[in-house]
């Protein structure tokens, strides 16, 4: 090897030692640098941790004097160590986010917990009120609305059972939460929900949130529509899949915007929209007669 591969090399050994140190060496400099003895007629020699580094000019190169070396070493090692600084943060942010996202997880199971059993309790109160009740009329009306109760239950519980699931066929999920939703809201023959559309496997993170959006969209159309409901899923021919709910009866105004609705239904239903990365569209039904809301997702 000639002098000037070994020049060169030990340069780059030099910078990449000073690199890949320890965080406690490069706090307290404890890379070794000693100049060695020249003459005025030749070039400055100096030793990086037993490295000889000079400062000629060689082949054609940049000349690099020892100063030079000095500097980018101490510049390398001050660029690790903020480096390592702020990934000590970033690790520490996400400590912390990991900790709020339980945290989270435990409120809402206690919510859960807490909802279910006031619900149960209201039951009970409304079945042994109906019980002791001498009116058949009354008591045939309590019993009803501990049924609505307990199907609401169940359709809260729908809602959350799938959260360990990786995947989940979403529209066998959808059809469960149109048959409990007929139950609650006693709908007749002419107001049934219809599910119609292709089954498809979709990743527990959107369907569960679909789910939610689903039950606020039925919900919304039983209570302001009339005539039948059809939740459709469909794939879209561009990219990802169309769910839509539809109704008859009077259509929403012309010039409607949901982003600026202040109704809490409409806030929900954005917020699990855009959970999921979708986009909210608005249109008429089928024949122009009622209201369609499309969720598009992907």
């Amino acid at each position: 090897m000639s002098s000037t591969d070994q020049c060169w090399e030990y340069a780059n050994e030099a910078i990449l030692s000073a690199t890949y140190a320890k965080s406690k060496e490069a706090e307290h400099g404890l890379f070794e640098f000693e100049h060695l003895p020249h003459s005025a007629d030749s070039p400055p020699v100096i030793k990086v941790d037993g490295q000889i580094v000079d400062g000629q000019i060689i082949d054609g190169h940049e000349q690099r004097t020892v100063e030079s070396y000095e500097r980018e070493l101490i510049r390398r090692r001050r660029t690790e160590i903020q480096l390592r600084e702020a990934l000590a943060r970033e690790e520490a942010l996400l400590h912390q986010k990991d900790e709020l996202i339980r945290q989270m997880v435990v409120l809402r199971q206690e919510s859960d917990h807490r909802l279910l059993n006031g619900a149960q309790m209201i039951v009970s109160l409304l079945s042994l009120q109906g019980r002791a009740s001498k009116n058949a009329e009354v008591a045939s009306q309590l019993a009803a609305a501990a049924d609505r109760i307990t199907t609401m239950c169940r359709i809260h519980q729908h809602l959350n059972d799938f959260n360990g699931a990786p995947t989940i066929a979403i529209k066998q999920y959808l059809e469960k939460l149109c048959r409990d939703f007929s139950t609650m809201l006693s709908l007749g023959s002419d107001r049934s929900i219809v599910v119609e559309g292709i089954e498809s496997n979709l990743p527990a993170a959107t369907a569960i949130p679909l789910g939610f959006t689903a039950n606020e969209l039925i919900t919304n159309a039983a209570k302001y529509g009339t005539g039948r409901i059809t939740l459709s899923l469909e794939p879209n021919h561009k990219k990802g899949y169309l769910l839509s709910v539809s109704n008859d009866g009077p259509g929403l105004p012309e010039g409607f915007d949901p982003a600026g609705s202040k109704g809490l239904g409409m806030k929900i239903i954005r917020s699990f929209v855009e959970q999921i990365g979708g986009e909210l569209r608005i249109s008429r039904g089928d024949g122009n007669q009622g209201t369609r809301f499309t969720v598009l997702f992907f």
